[in-house]
């Protein structure tokens, strides 16, 4: 695969970049804010420990930078509803940091994170996935979105 950044540290990149770019951006408020931002957190921690756990009863790899040794496609359980769980936990915790830090900025480089996560990440797993898994990974790709 040509990324070897670890997601998690992309992640933790992105989220610094929400803290500290709050300065830059005009402040929103509003009433409930803090409550969704640490039930959006939890959700995305929620997330990864589902699919974490789904991988490990799988006995396959949890890393994505090695995903050449994947030994089974998880399809069951939350990778019934999409392919990248594990993504769409991150995504969440940053979207939950951007409404207690940072709405508007926070916003923008979620999307970013998005889009970076995609191209770099994804699309190359699902190439990697494609060749290990054959036909098994086209039928579960056309029946479970990418993202939701």
């Amino acid at each position: 695969m040509s990324n070897k950044i670890p997601p998690p540290l992309v992640t933790l990149f992105f989220g610094c970049c929400i803290y500290f770019s709050k300065d830059f951006f005009l402040a929103i408020n509003f009433q409930g804010s803090s409550a969704l931002s640490f039930v959006l957190i939890l959700l995305g921690f929620g997330l990864l420990i589902l699919a974490a756990r789904s991988f490990k009863e799988h006995s396959t790899t949890i890393n994505p930078i090695k995903i050449e040794s994947a030994s089974s496609l998880v399809t069951s359980g939350i990778f019934n509803y999409s392919r990248n769980p594990m993504y769409l936990g991150m995504v969440l915790i940053l979207l939950g940091l951007s409404l207690k830090f940072n709405p508007i900025g926070g916003l923008i480089l979620t999307a970013l994170f998005i889009v970076f996560i995609t191209r770099f990440q994804i699309k190359p797993e699902e190439k990697a996935m494609q060749k290990i898994f054959g036909e098994e990974f086209v039928n579960y790709i056309n029946k479970v979105r990418r993202w939701l």
